[in-house]
């Protein structure tokens, strides 16, 4: 950690760093983007996000790979480590958000990913966690994997309706690892959790932080 330290020649770039990848959370990470307003290359740059990365304030949401799918992307996706953060780099409130449904996508979709984090991390399987683009477009938010083998897919989507498009990336997903895929969630501003076919579902975003039906307050 010191050894990059001291390797920093320009320690105000960091904050400015920071704050243009706050713009970029829940996006393909674009080194030329961020080194863009730096008179540093972008090999400095792309050493000051890992250090960011080391530091826990970006984190970098590794691609999916299958042998079984190709024309994959393989840039990693960026996450700001908190949305609060964020916001306060970007001078949002709620307000500002509301009107900007693009962007309330991108940092709802932070959350979310910080928050299976948390909820992962006591979790008594190991879980790794990935996203998935391929060069048309087609995505799946997240990816959790357990034990190398079980696979679920998870797409965020910041509206109160969601129809069986939103399911493309998932239907893509399960297709291609077939009996490893256990279940896939397009997580969305609802009230109702409503089938989408078989293993998926769309589900409110609140049942992330609620208790499940029937074991409140069990432990």
């Amino acid at each position: 950690m010191y050894w990059h330290l001291a390797r920093i020649s320009a320690m105000d770039a960091l904050p400015r760093l920071l704050t243009l990848a706050a713009g970029q959370t829940a996006r393909l990470l674009n080194v030329a983007d961020l080194s863009a307003p730096f008179q540093l290359s972008r090999p400095t740059i792309r050493e000051y996000v890992t250090l960011l990365s080391r530091l826990f304030l970006l984190e970098e949401l590794p691609p999916w790979h299958s042998n079984r799918l190709s024309r994959l992307i393989k840039t990693p996706k960026l996450h700001l480590g908190d949305t609060g953060v964020a916001c306060a780099l970007l001078g949002l409130n709620a307000e500002t958000l509301a009107n900007d449904r693009a962007l309330l996508g991108q940092f709802l979709e932070s959350f979310v990913f910080q928050e299976l984090r948390r909820q992962a991390s006591w979790h008594e399987e190991q879980i790794a966690f990935y996203h998935f683009r391929d060069k048309d477009g087609v995505e799946v938010d997240m990816i959790l994997e357990a034990d190398g083998q079980r696979l679920a897919g998870i797409e965020v989507k910041a509206a109160a309706t969601v129809t069986a498009a939103d399911f493309k990336g998932l239907h893509k997903l399960k297709a291609a690892v077939a009996e490893r895929f256990v279940g896939g969630v397009v997580l969305y501003d609802g009230e109702s959790t409503v089938p989408f076919g078989d293993d998926l579902f769309a589900v409110p975003i609140r049942r992330l932080w609620e208790p499940a039906a029937g074991h409140a307050g069990s432990r």
